[in-house]
């Protein structure tokens, strides 16, 4: 069963391809995206990533909260439906 993950404190300039690749080096990567303003405007700092396998996730969890990415330290964790939509 694939989970969603949220991934937050990103900074603006990187992409649902970057988190892609970040993430497959765990897993298999089904979805990633970044949320933007409405109108597909400037990126807000955040974005989901569905892992495909719940120990993926878990480990994704485990060895990226906290990781640095172009000086910033990634939060991730489960999805809840706030951050969901």
């Amino acid at each position: 069963m694939s989970v969603r993950l949220y991934v937050g404190n990103l900074p603006f300039e990187v992409t649902g391809a970057d988190l892609e690749t970040l993430f497959s080096t765990i897993g298999v990567v089904e979805d990633a995206i970044i949320v933007t303003q409405p109108g597909g405007g400037r990126p807000r700092g955040f974005g989901f990533v569905e892992m495909q396998d719940e120990q993926d996730a878990h480990m994704a969890i485990e060895q990226l909260d906290g990781h640095p990415l172009a000086g910033r330290a990634l939060k991730v964790n489960v999805a809840n439906s706030r951050e969901d939509g």
